[in-house]
């Protein structure tokens, strides 16, 4: 697939903010929908709710110094979520660069978050769909670590179990700081972003 081609006349204030994750109650609290707890966060932090559904994704408008934010939770469950992504990208014509997911990543301790400018799917299913409907890698992410499965357990249960109780105030600290690397994200730029909050943990 090409990569998906957006024309010239893009909005280049208009930010798409992504974080994964699947839909339903029972999804709620487990691991694998970390990428939609960030978008709540920041959700909350602007003032604005998720009232909307366009392209198959719930999503909340704002605006964060003069930058025009697009929030979108995908509803497609989390195997699907490059259609709602591309859909929404092409919409609102929005520029790769001006993109970024947010998403959950087992190599990664809890409490640790990372930005990268692009890069493999890792075997996130999530990710890996949005690659495959973009036709590229080269967009921006954040890794929000959920840690490795205990013992010999599967990382497809893994991550649908709900974070445990004590796990509570690493998760609301790393939820605070992946809100903060995302509007550094927006107004300052992807580099900032990555110097500021990659060389640290929660």
């Amino acid at each position: 697939m090409h990569p998906l081609d957006l024309s010239s006349d893009t909005p280049h204030n208009y930010f798409l903010l992504v974080g994964l994750g699947n839909p339903g109650r029972q999804y709620e609290k487990t691991r694998h929908n970390v990428g939609f707890m960030t978008m709540n966060r920041l959700a909350a932090h602007l003032g604005e709710n998720f009232s909307k559904l366009e392209s198959k994704a719930l999503i909340a408008k704002c605006t964060y110094q003069e930058q025009r934010l697009v929030l979108a939770k995908p509803q497609t469950y989390m195997n699907l979520s490059g259609k709602a992504v591309s859909s929404l990208l092409r919409y609102y014509k929005i520029p790769l660069s001006n993109l970024l997911v947010a998403y959950d990543d087992v190599d990664l301790p809890l409490g640790t978050l990372r930005i990268r400018p692009g890069g493999g799917s890792a075997g996130q299913k999530g990710m890996q769909s949005i690659v495959e409907q973009l036709g590229t890698e080269d967009f921006s992410r954040l890794r929000l670590g959920i840690g490795r499965p205990p013992g010999r357990m599967e990382a497809a249960d893994y991550v649908l179990q709900e974070f445990r109780r004590d796990e509570a105030e690493a998760l609301d600290l790393v939820l605070d700081a992946a809100t903060q690397a995302i509007l550094t994200f927006v107004s300052g730029g992807l580099d900032k972003a990555m110097n500021l909050y990659n060389s640290r943990n929660t």
